[in-house]
């Protein structure tokens, strides 16, 4: 679920189309936007403190084949973001979770990976090593 939180919209639609699953459903609990309450840490061990609200939008199907139930919660207003990742969590309750797994879930790791190093090295190339830097009185 967090991996599916956590991608890009585009990229999972994308996978999503491709797979080519188009699964039966009824909603428990159709999308919805609301706000939740992010909370902090000074240091990550310090004592909690409420950093800001969020928006996100989250949603509840059960699969007409079977029953599987799916949940999704995803950062923003993205309805379509969330139905997919529901039915994708409702999925890997099934026998089609290998299929699903994959054609969705390891292809998305691999972009979401391949986009976090992109990161890291384009930030890598702005680092300083300040211990190598001579200093001004030699």
């Amino acid at each position: 679920m967090g991996l599916l939180a956590r991608a890009p919209a585009g990229d999972l639609a994308a996978l999503w189309a491709e797979a080519g699953l188009s699964p039966a459903f009824a909603w428990a609990r159709a999308p919805e936007f609301g706000g939740v309450m992010v909370r902090g840490r000074a240091g990550g061990t310090g004592a909690p403190f409420n950093l800001g609200e969020m928006t996100v939008t989250r949603c509840a199907l059960t699969l007409e084949e079977g029953g599987a139930v799916g949940h999704a919660c995803v950062a923003g207003r993205d309805r379509e973001k969330a139905r997919i990742a529901a039915l994708c969590d409702a999925l890997m309750q099934t026998a089609a979770a290998e299929e699903v797994r994959a054609r969705i879930l390891t292809p998305l790791a691999a972009r979401m990976a391949q986009a976090r190093r992109a990161r890291a090295a384009k930030a890598a190339a702005t680092k300083v090593d300040f211990f190598t830097m001579v200093r001004g009185e030699n």
